[in-house]
Formats: C-alpha cells, structure tokens, sequence
C-alpha cells in the first residue's frame, strides 16, 4: 500500500461525503503517482450520523475503511487506532472538517516518498479562526519549539505526513497527538521537515475544541518533556535534585549549629537553633530531598522491573 490517511471524525456528517469526493478526484487524476491508497476514518464516539455516513461511503468507495468507537476517547485515542490500522508506507493524517486542504496530500506524499523525510507537519501560516484561537496557539507554538529544540511552527496542525515506521513505533494517548513530532524525535526520527499549507475556514459545524485545551496541552508538554528526557532515568532527575536540597537543609543546620557555638563561645546569649524559622526551612529542605530521592530510587525500580525496559527500534539489520 502506497498511502493511507488517517481522518479522526466526532459529529463531522455534513462534511464526511465532499471530503471523501475531493480526496478520490485528487488521488485519482491523471497527474496522480499513488496508485494504491486508503482512507481510514475513526469515529470518536459521535453523536450525529456521522458513523452511518462513513458506512454509505464505503459502499460507493471500497478503499475506504472505517472504525467506530462506544463513547468518545478523544482525537489522540482516533489517531494511536487508526495509526494501528494503517498499511501504508507512507501514512497522513487530516481532519475530517473541510479545513484541511486534500490537494496537500499529493506534495506531503512525495516529501516524504521521494526526499527521504521521517515527518512533514502542516503550517497554517495564514488561518482563518478567530483570535482567541489563534494568539494562544502561536504562544503554545512558541513555547514547544523551545522545549523540543524541534523547530516548526505549527505543532498542532492536523494535516502531517509520516513515514509508516514512525506511526508504527509511538503510542499516542492524552493530548499527546500536539506532539507526535516530540515522541518521533526521542524514538530516533530526526528528519522533520514542514511545509506551507492551505487552510479553510470551517464550512459545517463548530469547533469541537475549546480554551480547555490549552491546559491540557501544556500538562503533556510538560509530560512529554520530562517522558523523553528522564522516562528511562527517573533517579537522574529525582535524585540529583533530592540531593541538591539535602545539602542545602545541611548546610544552613551545620551554619545554625556553628554560629550559636561560636556566641556562646564568646560569652554571648544564642538563641537555640530550634527557636530560628532558618531550622525549619533547613528541615524542610532535608525532608524534601530525602522524599524526593526515595521517589526517583523507586521511578528506578519500577523502570528497571518493566516488561520494556529492553524495547529498542530497530531501523535495519543483517
């Protein structure tokens, strides 16, 4: 199978027809180079007639596959199963609203077919949402770039391009669909290229996404940040910074200790070393630093016991 696109859906049935229509004239004119192609839909638990749409389409169009959920999981859930599904060498994903543009699909296809790329993600650089949905997007965008040293501008653009190892070897869950390019970077992917997309204002329907997730996106950065950096090595971070405030509470009770030793060395009236708010910050420190080695010597043992503690990809071999 040349191409499989991936399309997570949620009470998308005004749109589902045209986009599979526009999709089969793209793929199927005369100046197309992907002779074997699907399309996956992956219902997310939709309330309307979007399930029975897919169905009527799979009877007209029998390279169209689709897969239905019991309740909604949410878009990360569509795409991890979809990705599963997928046979494509080459797979894309793209939403199922009309505000992804299907005459991408024919360039990401050779970008990645042709020039060897592991990831290409969409750039809305002109987008048609409001405000309110487009300043906090660039400040998240802002924010990724400089957690993931990965350089792109539009992290939650739904229309990307991936090479099929790279959706076979990740597993995405929460909101972590924003950040499909972080985990392919950990798992060893590092051609990740973007290109300039066309986007659409909405034709059907309303956004199914509201300010909440932006909150949501930046617990999993923080999530996927700390996941890739230190998942192996929990005592790494635990641990030096358990130590690191061990010291710091011993260091002020050892300065507490000498310094009431030397006034009373002197002659001079010291207050205990209990009666001074240092003591307890010191204390606090020391208890802290403690807990927090405990927690990354126990990170240590549950990692060390894990049934993939020794799952590494492997990209070739003689």
């Amino acid at each position: 199978m040349d191409l499989s696109i991936v399309i997570p859906l949620f009470n998308e049935e005004e749109s589902l027809k045209e986009l599979t229509e526009w999709i089969h004239s793209v793929l199927t004119g005369k100046n197309s180079k992907i002779s074997a192609w699907e399309v996956i839909f992956v219902d997310d638990g939709s309330t309307d007639h979007s399930w029975e749409e897919v169905k009527k389409l799979k009877e007209i169009y029998p390279n169209i596959h689709g897969i239905s959920f019991r309740r909604n999981y949410g878009k990360s859930a569509a795409l991890y199963t979809g990705f599963e599904a997928a046979t494509g060498d080459v797979v894309i994903t793209m939403d199922a609203d009309l505000q992804d543009s299907p005459d991408e699909i024919p360039e990401l296809y050779r970008l990645i077919h042709e020039e060897g790329y592991d990831i290409i993600s969409g750039w809305k650089k002109q987008r048609f949402d409001p405000w309110h949905k487009r300043w906090p997007s660039k400040f998240f965008n802002y924010t990724a770039r400089l957690a993931s040293g990965i350089n792109l501008h539009d992290f939650n653009c739904g229309l990307k391009a991936y090479r099929g190892k790279v959706v076979k070897s990740i597993e995405v869950y929460g909101e972590m669909h924003r950040y499909i390019p972080i985990l392919a970077k950990k798992a060893g992917f590092k051609k990740i290229g973007e290109k300039v997309v066309e986007h659409h204002a909405r034709k059907y329907g309303h956004s199914k996404f509201g300010l909440e997730r932006m909150v949501k996106g930046y617990l999993d950065l923080i999530g996927v940040t700390f996941m890739t950096t230190f998942g192996r090595r929990p005592l790494y971070i635990f641990g030096s910074t358990g130590t690191i405030m061990f010291i710091i509470g011993l260091i002020i009770s050892i300065q507490l200790i000498i310094e009431k030793l030397a006034l009373q060395g002197a002659g001079l009236p010291a207050r205990p070393v209990t009666d001074q708010p240092l003591f307890f910050i010191a204390l606090t420190c020391a208890i802290m630093g403690v807990q927090l080695f405990v927690a990354g010597f126990l990170g240590e043992i549950i990692n060390r016991t894990s049934s993939d503690r020794n799952r590494y990809l492997i990209d070739g071999k003689f």
